[in-house]
């Protein structure tokens, strides 16, 4: 039998023993309360009634969060139970948690009004404490929130015509219910009115805008933008501008191109558009009493003309007339020439336009035909207005053609003819092609080209570049007063051709200060601002000298910056269009005092539209 005091000892040590283990391995969380006990005079041992800490989970909230919700967490410990869950919010990206509720009793839940935080995504717990002192932290739940509305109204285009179809789409939408309506104002102004019938809108949001009403003045620009109002707040849409009211179509006529038609004739039609502007005219032709129209050519860019070989279709009566088309899709078609007759029985030629300025070597070209076969066509050139003519070559074999070198003449205007002899002897003398301008000033432009930055292909944006290329080395000071070549800033300016009565694209030029800088102006062939307007980009001008040719030559690069004014943008097709010219001015000198000539310069290589 052991002996008292030594059972009491052992007892001891054995209660500090098992104090020790509890104090060093339980969870220092804990404050577990002791139940069972063995007590004797000097010590006790005692057992904790919970060694096991709670479970806990966030419930994932369904969708995206807005206006009040609630958040509802799971707790459970099957020994002391839950003393308290408590629920937090964390911003994506913060590092500090906001506490939501916290709740003593099932279920755990909260409300939690999402209206007084940004919109975003965010992390969600819950952390569950037991009655014994335990905590548990939950997963993290992801959760977004968002309040306000996204409402976007779908572009109807450029133009107007007749009733357009307006449709918004809501986005981040609950229950609702939405109060959708949208709006116009003038273009630039802030005036803005709702719609008639486009005001309380029901889902799928979409409705008629009648451009014919009075509201709305045929040829005028508007701005348009939806709005949605939720719980009392309304929310708007981007919006659109520019949108043109074109409730004309264009107007066309067919000039009479003369009777009898034989080899290779000028077609011409006339065509206007006040409001969208003429995006292409055809020129058609049929047999004389048939309806059987056949395209001859398409033009895209005035004058509208082209030329048209005869000699393939019979002898007959032939109508023609044109077909124009605006940049709203409207058509018009002109009334139909009388009977026009095409006879290639007999002999015919024609000289080709060599075009309005000449310049070192250039092509000239005859078309020529006959029943008695072609002997020789003699192409010929005289000082406009005289009959002092010359002739340049005798081509005996189709194409008709030979190089010209120009600078054996004197710079000035001439006239030019082509003289068929036929195989019988027979001659027949073209019409004159008159005031063709000759131009040799070694002071002139070669080349401009233009090059895509980061930006949208076809589109002018931040980061394109034109360029100017002369012949020589240019003064500086001669583009814009007191300029070194330097890199300087400069305003590039496009306006619609409309607002300048140009004949065909959009035209570039250069400001600095207010103030032309004299690099003369670039037609661009294609439509990059909206009808009737201008925009202005801020931009980079500096000249550079590089060698061309084995010659030391002048390079004037514009970089563009950001849009300053305007915003009426198009974007251009790559394959749209004709290549640009630029028309130096005759301000600008090279470094000898020789003005530069005023030639127009055609863009070199392929159509690129590389803005």
């Amino acid at each position: 039998m052991i002996p008292a005091a030594l059972r009491n000892a052992v007892l001891g040590v054995l209660a500090v023993v098992l104090v020790l283990a509890t104090t060093a391995f339980a969870p220092g969380f804990s404050s577990a309360a002791y139940t069972a006990q063995t007590v004797n005079a000097s010590s006790s041992v005692a057992a904790a009634a919970d060694w096991t800490p709670p479970t806990v989970a966030v419930q994932q909230p369904a969708g995206t969060l807005r206006d009040v919700v609630t958040i509802t967490a799971t707790a459970s410990d099957a020994e002391t139970g839950i003393a308290q869950v408590v629920i937090s919010a964390q911003a994506a990206g913060a590092t500090t948690w906001t506490t939501l509720c916290t709740d003593t009793t099932a279920p755990y839940s909260c409300t939690w009004d999402t209206r007084l935080v940004a919109d975003g995504s965010y992390g969600l717990r819950a952390v569950a404490t037991d009655k014994a002192g335990y905590s548990t932290t939950s997963a993290l739940v992801a959760a977004t929130v968002g309040n306000t509305i996204g409402v976007v109204l779908a572009s109807p285009g450029d133009f107007a015509v007749g009733s357009v179809v307006l449709s918004t789409t809501l986005q981040n939408t609950g229950a609702g219910p939405y109060a959708v309506r949208v709006e116009y104002a003038l273009a630039g102004t802030t005036t803005w009115t709702s719609i008639t019938g486009c005001t309380n809108l029901a889902a799928p949001y979409s409705c008629p805008w009648d451009t014919t009403a009075k509201a709305f003045t045929n040829g005028e620009s508007y701005d348009l933008r939806s709005a949605v109002t939720y719980n009392g707040t309304t929310t708007y849409s981007s919006v659109i501008t520019d949108v043109m009211v074109d409730n004309s179509a264009p107007t066309t006529s067919m000039v009479d191109p003369g009777s009898p038609l034989s080899g290779t004739v000028t077609l011409t039609a006339n065509a206007t558009d006040s409001q969208s502007g003429v995006a292409r005219v055809l020129i058609q032709y049929a047999p004389n009493g048939t309806s059987n129209w056949t395209t001859a050519c398409t033009v895209t860019l005035p004058p509208y003309t082209c030329r048209f070989d005869t000699t393939g279709l019979p002898t007959g009566g032939y109508l023609f007339r044109s077909v124009a088309t605006d940049a709203s899709g409207q058509t018009a078609t002109s009334a139909a020439t009388t009977a026009r007759t095409i006879d290639n029985t007999v002999a015919s030629v024609a000289m080709e336009d060599p075009g309005a300025y000449l310049t070192g070597t250039a092509t000239l070209t005859a078309t020529a035909n006959s029943t008695a076969g072609v002997a020789s066509v003699a192409i010929q050139y005289a000082p406009n207005g005289t009959n002092t003519w010359t002739t340049v070559c005798t081509p005996t074999t189709a194409p008709f053609s030979c190089a010209w070198n120009t600078k054996t003449v004197a710079d000035g205007l001439y006239d030019f003819r082509a003289i068929l002899t036929d195989k019988t002897g027979v001659q027949k003398t073209s019409a004159v092609l008159s005031s063709r301008s000759i131009d040799n000033r070694p002071v002139r432009g070669i080349d401009v080209q233009t090059a895509n930055g980061t930006g949208t292909a076809g589109r002018l944006d931040s980061g394109d570049m034109i360029s100017f290329t002369y012949s020589t080395r240019m003064n500086p000071a001669s583009l814009s007063a007191g300029w070194d070549g330097s890199a300087t800033a400069v305003t590039l300016r496009v306006r619609d051709g409309a607002l300048i009565g140009a004949t065909s694209g959009d035209a570039l030029d250069i400001l600095r200060s207010g103030a032309a800088v004299n690099l003369g102006s670039v037609d661009l062939r294609g439509d990059y601002v909206k009808t009737k307007k201008t925009s202005q980009w801020n931009a980079t001008m500096t000249a550079t000298t590089v060698t061309v040719n084995g010659l030391p030559v002048t390079v004037v690069q514009v970089v563009v910056g950001t849009l300053s004014t305007g915003g009426a943008l198009r974007t251009v097709a790559t394959t749209a269009g004709a290549n640009m010219i630029w028309t130096p001015s005759s301000l600008a000198t090279d470094l000898g005092g020789t003005t530069s000539s005023i030639a127009p310069v055609t863009e070199t290589g392929g159509l690129d539209r590389e803005f």
